[in-house]
């Protein structure tokens, strides 16, 4: 059997920095991951219903997203990035990283995002109110979840390298080998979150 690596999920709300995440996660990685930008997807694919304009956001197909998604998250070594987790299904996920900020900083860079008020407002308080934390939690097994502030380079650093390390340990426990043939194998065990 081929080797698997783990599926990551990096969400948050938007402005957290999940793209910058995933994408310097992609390049530190000790092994192949692939970023996926799922709403980029969406788009990309015409994976939803229409624009909604009022929320000035696409209405997803969650239907046809999931069964794009189905055979890469099946086969590993993936980043899923968006705002939301609670979409994919608790078997993909590996890990599960939820990227926090502090609501003023925030707020800066939506607006330098050109985000109409409404959607700045609206985004503040679902971070406010830890709504991407508690859908993850609601999700997901606590022990997969990791919370991690996302406000300054420093704390991009520093995740991503946390990131790595929980990567390297993962690698650690979930590949060995076979005592009859000597091929590596991997299983689902996912090792505590730091």
């Amino acid at each position: 059997m081929p080797q698997r690596y783990p599926v990551i999920i990096i969400t948050g709300t938007p402005g957290t920095g999940k793209s910058t995440h995933a994408q310097l996660l992609q390049d530190a990685s000790p092994v192949p991951l692939k970023h996926i930008n799922v709403g980029q997807l969406v788009k990309d694919n015409s994976f939803h219903h229409g624009f909604d304009e009022q929320w000035q956001s696409y209405t997803v197909d969650e239907d046809k997203l999931l069964d794009e998604l189905e055979p890469l998250a099946s086969a590993g070594g993936i980043i899923l990035d968006w705002h939301t987790c609670e979409i994919f299904p608790e078997r993909w996920a590996d890990l599960v990283v939820v990227l926090r900020c502090n609501h003023t900083i925030l707020w800066e860079r939506l607006e330098k995002r050109n985000y109409p008020l409404k959607k700045i407002q609206e985004n503040n308080e679902a971070e406010i109110m830890e709504v991407v934390l508690q859908e993850a939690r609601d999700s997901y097994p606590q022990q997969i979840i990791v919370d991690l502030k996302s406000e300054s380079s420093q704390d991009l650093e520093n995740n991503v390298a946390n990131i790595v390390e929980w990567i390297n340990q993962w690698l650690k426990d979930n590949v060995h080998e076979d005592e009859d043939d000597d091929t590596l194998s991997s299983d689902r065990t996912v090792p505590a979150s730091r």
